[in-house]
């Protein structure tokens, strides 16, 4: 049976991979990006440097790393490291590709730029955000639920007012689950449903 854990330095890695493998609405997203790191180092890696205390894995028997849970308890503190000190030194690494239609690769690289303190207008009632992935071999096993309840129960530990994340509306199987972790449709739009829940006011 498949472990949680506490993440480690050795699991930098897997979640590069894993990001990467459940990046297209939960499936894979391999041969999407001209890059195939760029998931993992705007989605999954900075929190884990950021907030190792925060990021917990899933361990297979074997060993590997096959999923993980990762977040920050302050949205806007992680957001401004983010944008001035995790983002500059590797926005270069990756260019915008300058074509008139704008590649996936290029969305996701203009959404790091862009990412700064004050821009997520759900963070003073929900502070914390998540990032959660599990390769399709952990599924239905109760490892998401039990990553969430062990970052929740930390995060209420904290006295942290609320949580919330964004997961893309077409994702309908990660919305039904949230709702099921007690989360709520906090806002919607094309490209992306916020959800958020409050432990304590």
């Amino acid at each position: 049976m498949p472990q949680i854990r506490p993440y480690r330095d050795a699991d930098r890695d897997a979640l590069y991979d894993i990001c990467l493998r459940t990046a297209d609405a939960g499936g894979d997203a391999t041969g999407l990006f001209a890059d195939e790191r760029l998931c993992g180092e705007v989605f999954a890696a900075p929190y884990a440097v950021r907030h190792p205390d925060l990021c917990w894995v899933v361990e297979s028997d074997d060993g590997r790393t096959v999923g993980y849970i990762v977040a920050t308890d302050d949205t806007d503190g992680f957001e401004q490291w983010f944008r001035d000190q995790w983002w500059p030194p590797r926005q270069g690494r990756y260019p915008l590709s300058g074509l008139p239609e704008p590649t996936r690769q290029d969305g996701t690289i203009i959404y790091a730029a862009n990412r700064a303190p004050g821009r997520e207008r759900h963070a003073a009632r929900y502070p914390a955000h998540l990032h959660i992935d599990l390769l399709p071999e952990t599924q239905g096993q109760g490892l998401g639920r039990a990553l969430i309840e062990t970052l929740f129960a930390e995060l209420r530990y904290r006295g942290v007012r609320g949580l919330h994340l964004g997961m893309n509306p077409a994702n309908a199987a990660a919305g039904a689950f949230y709702a099921r972790m007690g989360l709520h449709r906090i806002d919607s739009g094309p490209d992306t449903a916020m959800y958020g829940i409050a432990f304590a006011d």
